[in-house]
């Protein structure tokens, strides 16, 4: 899940509510069919509570099969949702992935109107980046070209889009990268990656940038069994690094990269973190104590960035 962020990259409203994002699917009684036929929906927040509004988009005779993660913008009157274009209409069940987006005009209700057709941010997926366009794969293990975050930078006003994604030309089976796209008078223009991990990690999931503190913060979501061979006691969780730049270089927060973690007896608590400029942290909960799945919000979280350390705010902190 994902909040509708302003251009800054902090939360937005509305019509005077808090709105969110959020993957959907039909409970099929085997949590990993959602993956299948994802559908983004609006997600209101009110008090303490989530309320599901329904689909996002309308449906379209698309090429693509369905909806995964991006983000959301409201900027000069209008929401940008930037998405993962999933599979192909042709044969379902794929996991071809493509970044694209779709634009909607606020109407004078304040709620966005007629969305554009949706097309794709960027063609093909350049030299920096591996294709993601196998039909055939299983979660954990595919290649990534997906989770298009928004991010403008403040220094020159530059206009970016982070995305998971996997590095070309690599050896490793686990290459994972933070990929970048940047905005220019031509459309987005794929740049070689902030980061990647290769040879240590296959997915760098939900990759998305923060600035605060006059400092840039790299922020992604990954999971133990997506580390290589030899790294299996590294715990899967919301991980991040930071750079006095855009250009890096990047340091690891915390000296390990690790933000937030799952108890040890409970590794897949919680997935999916999301970090935004107010530094409220967003997830899913994925099992529940009893081992049932979860599928819904997980509690927000608050950060402290200071320089290269990042903490949870405790709730005294926060209130």
């Amino acid at each position: 899940m994902w909040p509708l962020q302003d251009a800054q990259g902090h939360p937005a409203q509305l019509a005077g509510r808090s709105m969110w994002m959020a993957l959907t699917a039909p409970d099929r009684g085997d949590p990993a069919l959602r993956h299948f036929e994802a559908k983004i929906h609006w997600i209101e927040r009110r008090g303490d509570a989530w309320h599901d509004l329904g689909p996002a988009l309308p449906d379209l005779a698309v090429p693509y099969e369905r909806e995964w993660a991006g983000s959301a913008l409201l900027d000069t009157g209008a929401v940008t949702l930037f998405f993962t274009a999933a599979g192909t209409a042709r044969a379902a069940g794929g996991y071809q992935q493509e970044l694209w987006s779709t634009t909607a005009p606020l109407g004078a209700d304040g709620w966005p109107r007629q969305w554009s057709f949706p097309v794709p941010s960027v063609q093909g997926y350049g030299p920096y980046y591996m294709a993601a366009d196998a039909h055939d794969g299983a979660p954990g293990t595919i290649k990534a070209f997906r989770d298009p975050a928004f991010f403008r930078d403040p220094a020159d006003g530059a206009r970016y889009i982070a995305f998971t994604a996997s590095l070309a030309g690599s050896d490793s089976a686990f290459n994972g990268a933070f990929g970048i796209a940047r905005l220019t008078a031509q459309g987005w223009v794929l740049c070689p990656p902030c980061l990647h991990a290769d040879g240590v990690n296959n997915e760098l999931e939900r990759a998305h940038l923060v600035f605060h503190g006059d400092r840039y913060y790299a922020f992604w979501s990954t999971q133990t069994v997506t580390f290589a061979p030899g790294l299996s006691h590294a715990p899967g969780g919301l991980y991040g690094m930071v750079a006095d730049s855009m250009a890096g270089p990047w340091r690891p927060l915390n000296g390990t990269g690790l933000v937030l973690a799952n108890p040890a007896d409970r590794p897949q608590q919680t997935y999916s973190w999301f970090v935004d400029a107010s530094l409220t942290v967003c997830s899913f909960v994925d099992v529940m104590p009893d081992g049932s799945f979860g599928g819904v919000p997980a509690p927000l979280l608050q950060l402290r960035l200071e320089g290269d350390r990042a903490t949870v705010r405790t709730a005294e902190q926060v209130g």
